[in-house]
């Protein structure tokens, strides 16, 4: 089964550290991401730009509303995503628990809907 792994950052937080401290936050990003690419479990992985980039799309009655901006101004923001295939939620609990993002926020995992 698929598995995506959702990172929500307290961007303050990382902003906090200092830049040696920041780089080496980042390396862990990258570290986590190789060991999972390395393991062969690795789908896809991907990071967001900021959340003030963000676009928010409602249609209504009236038509479409554009906002700029998440969707949602929260303390934490949805900062990128790794999809995994693991034989269960055990082992991507375990995967969670290894991502930096964990220790800067929370991650999220949510199984994919298998269409095949």
């Amino acid at each position: 089964m698929r598995y995506m792994l959702m990172s929500h950052i307290d961007t303050s937080g990382l902003a906090a550290l200092s830049p040696d401290a920041r780089e080496a936050a980042m390396e862990r990003f990258v570290s986590f991401t190789r060991a999972l690419a390395d393991s062969g479990v690795l789908c896809g992985a991907e990071q967001l730009q900021p959340a003030e980039t963000a676009t928010t799309v409602r249609v209504r009655d009236e038509g479409a509303l554009l906002t700029d901006g998440p969707y949602a101004d929260l303390p934490e923001s949805f900062g990128g995503f790794w999809i995994v295939r693991a034989p269960d939620l055990d082992t991507v609990l375990a995967y969670a628990a290894d991502c930096p993002a964990a220790a800067y926020g929370s991650v999220e995992i949510r199984p994919l809907v298998e269409l095949d």
